[in-house]
């Protein structure tokens, strides 16, 4: 009786390449490509995610100023949304400009398709490097009521952390609610802008006159009073005060974050790329306060080497090391050595 022998030939499969995760920003889109959706892919890219992006107004700006604004009708918004989540495994989310009640409510509608478990990081931009203001009174409210709820981490400016601490539900006894007297003020690398009515800004765009100590303790008495609006998280960010000093409260800690100030730097867009980042590293599988360590060096650093050649006005940040990629200067002072 004949045995024969079986040979069994294995075929090798190659390693498949690590899953990048996929990073969803709902925003404006800044025709000039300093802040808005073009600023947080940059920011996406730089971090090693996949950019996603659900636009909800379409804005007509350069560095000098905004002249125009479109808002993307509320189905085109969920719409969006709805595409990219059917599809594609959604492992953070970053909100930007939102402009108005209706858009508001409309990336709450597209924000019930994602899983529960997904972060949302929200940058609540109200006002526009330039100056233009981009959030409608009645924004304010739908923006509490149907997304801070949702969010894991909430990055306001100190003006917009005012407004926030202001609104009833936050239950903070100095607010005045009605923020009828509150001047206007910019917003350090905040994204497009709208002509429309906007809920007023406290506070100026250069850092206020109050020692470090009391703008320490403002920001925690903001933090804690946004937080209670329903955030996991809140970061102010410190680009308004005298010391550039990130403020995080999670319910429990406070955490101060340091970082450098750089006042020839470019700071159009550094607060969406700091939010992006923020998503970006949530993605990634970092916690909330290491996320925002990162996030505060990224955007920090993007400032520092911001492209202040590009364009008349404010330039853009560099997140990307565009500049140093090339060889090039990045400062219209440098072409003249």
């Amino acid at each position: 009786m004949s045995h024969r022998t079986r040979t069994t030939t294995l075929r090798l499969v190659p390693d498949l390449p690590p899953r990048v995760p996929v990073c969803l920003t709902i925003a404006g889109s800044d025709s000039g490509g300093g802040a808005g959706i073009q600023a947080d892919l940059k920011a996406f890219a730089a971090c090693g995610v996949h950019g996603a992006s659900a636009i909800t107004a379409i804005t007509a700006q350069n560095t000098l100023a905004v002249t125009g604004v479109w808002p993307v009708p509320p189905d085109a918004i969920v719409a969006q949304i709805a595409a990219v989540v059917d599809d594609l495994d959604v492992a953070a989310v970053k909100i930007g400009m939102l402009g108005s009640a209706e858009s508001t409510a409309a990336v709450a509608r597209g924000l019930a398709l994602l899983d529960p478990g997904v972060p949302v990081v929200v940058d609540p931009v109200m006002v526009a490097e330039s100056g233009a203001r981009l959030l409608d009174e009645g924004a304010v409210t739908a923006l509490v009521e149907l997304i801070l709820p949702r969010a894991t981490v909430v990055t306001p400016n100190l003006p917009e952390a005012r407004v926030l601490a202001g609104h009833p539900r936050a239950g903070d006894p100095r607010a005045d609610h009605s923020h009828a007297d509150h001047p206007r003020a910019d917003r350090e690398g905040a994204e497009e802008g709208t002509r429309r009515p906007a809920a007023a800004i406290p506070a100026a765009a250069t850092p206020t006159a109050a020692t470090p100590e009391a703008e320490a303790a403002e920001a925690e008495e903001l933090a804690r009073a946004i937080h209670r609006l329903g955030p996991s998280v809140v970061v102010v960010t410190g680009g308004h005060r005298t010391e550039a000093i990130d403020t995080v409260f999670d319910g429990t800690t406070v955490t101060r974050i340091r970082g450098e100030r750089h006042a020839d730097g470019a700071a159009h867009g550094s607060g969406c790329t700091h939010a992006s980042v923020l998503a970006a590293q949530l993605a990634l599988g970092l916690g909330p306060v290491p996320a925002a360590r990162e996030a505060k060096a990224r955007a920090s650093a993007a400032v520092r080497d911001g492209l202040r050649g590009v364009g008349a006005g404010a330039g853009p940040v560099d997140v990307l090391g565009l500049a140093a990629r090339r060889g090039a200067p990045a400062r219209p002072g440098d072409l003249a050595s």
